[in-house]
C-alpha cells in the first residue's frame, strides 16, 4: 500500500469505518491515494458488495487537471473489458465527492509479497507474467496503453489482475505525449524523455513488464533508484543509460531471455506480448502441478 504525505493526509476526506460516502457506499478502511486522489475499501449498497472507492481530494475537486484525469479513468475503464484487468462499475464525476466504483480485488499486491518474502518462486512468477502479458496483447489490439505497468499496480491471484488505469490513454494519444507519465523507477527509456526520439506506445508496457518480472525474479529492481533531483537524464533516470543488473543464477533461460528483450532500450527490439507468452507457456508447463502451487509465499 502507497503511505500517504503529511500534505496528502491533511487534504483527506477523513472518513471512518460506518462513514456515509454516498448514500449508496459506506466507508470501511483507507486504502492509501495520491497526490489527487484517495482510495477507500467501501460496502456497497447496489451491488451489495465490498467496492474500492476512488475519490479526487477535497482540495482537488475544484482542479481541472484531476478531474480530467478522472474522466480519463472512466474512459479507460469503459473501453477496457479484459479478465486480468480492473473492473469499473460506476462512477460519478459531479457529486460533492467525485469518484469511481471499482471492483475490490481481494489479494496481495506482487510489491508486498516482494518486499516481504523476496524473489518469488517460479510457479508464482511466471502465471503473473502470462497474465499480464495477455492483458498486454488485448491493450495493443484495441489501442490502448496502460503506461505504469509496476509490482504495486498489480494484485496476486489467480489470474493476476492489473489495477490503476489513472494514466491509460489510447495509443495515439500517448505517442504525442510531451511530458512524462508514470513512475519513474518503471518507466520505459522513451518515457523519460518524451517527444525525443521514440514515443511512448504499447512497447512502453512490455519495458514495464520486463522492469517488474525481473524484480520477481531477483527481488530488487534492474537499475539504480531514479534520481528525482538530478539534471542529467541519465542520473535522474539510470534505464536510459544502464544496463540491467544480473539476474540471480538457475534463472530458466527462457526467462532471461523475454527480460533481456523486454527491456531493450529500442522500443521496436522489444518483443510483442503474445510473444512473452508463446515463450514463458512452455516453462510452465514444466513446473510440478499441484492444486495451489503457484501462490504459495515464501515463509
Amino acid at each position: 500500500m502507497k503511505v500517504e504525505t503529511d500534505d496528502e493526509v491533511a487534504q483527506s476526506w477523513r472518513l471512518v469505518e460506518g462513514d456515509a460516502i454516498t448514500g449508496d457506499l459506506t466507508a470501511v478502511r483507507k486504502l492509501g491515494g495520491g497526490a489527487a486522489y484517495e482510495a477507500m475499501l467501501a460496502f456497497d449498497d447496489i451491488t451489495y458488495s465490498p467496492v474500492v472507492v476512488k475519490m479526487v481530494r477535497p482540495d482537488q475537486v475544484n482542479d481541472e487537471s484531476s478531474r480530467r484525469g478522472l474522466r480519463r479513468e472512466v474512459a479507460a475503464l469503459a473501453a477496457i473489458n479484459h479478465p486480468v484487468v480492473v473492473r469499473g462499475l460506476r462512477h460519478e464525476l459531479t457529486e460533492p465527492r467525485p469518484h469511481l466504483v471499482l471492483e475490490h480485488i481481494d489479494g496481495p499486491r506482487l510489491s508486498s509479497l516482494i518486499r516481504r518474502y523476496g524473489p518469488l518462486q517460479e510457479q508464482q512468477y511466471l502465471p503473473l507474467a502470462i497474465d499480464v502479458a495477455a492483458a498486454l496483447h488485448y491493450l495493443r489490439h484495441i489501442g490502448w496503453t496502460h503506461l505504469d505497468i509496476k509490482p504495486s499496480n498489480i494484485i496476486m491471484g489467480s489470474p493476476a489482475r492489473l489495477i490503476d488505469l489513472s494514466v491509460a490513454r489510447p495509443e495515439e494519444d500517448a505517442r504525442r505525449l510531451r511530458h512524462l507519465i508514470g513512475t519513474d523507477a518503471y518507466m520505459a527509456p522513451e518515457q523519460c524523455d518524451p517527444g525525443e526520439g521514440a514515443r511512448p506506445s504499447s512497447a512502453s508496457d512490455v519495458w514495464g513488464l520486463g522492469a517488474t518480472l525481473f524484480e520477481a525474479v531477483a527481488g530488487h529492481r534492474p537499475f539504480d533508484d531514479p534520481q528525482p533531483r538530478a539534471a542529467g537524464l541519465a542520473e535522474r533516470f539510470p534505464q536510459v543509460a544502464q544496463a540491467p543488473r544480473d539476474l540471480p543464477t538457475g534463472v530458466p533461460q527462457e526467462v532471461r531471455a523475454v527480460i533481456d528483450a523486454s527491456l531493450q532500450r529500442d522500443p521496436e527490439a522489444r518483443p510483442a506480448p503474445y510473444e512473452i507468452v508463446d515463450a514463458l507457456a512452455p516453462v510452465l508447463e514444466r513446473q510440478p502441478r499441484g492444486s495451489l502451487a503457484g501462490f504459495k509465499i515464501r515463509g
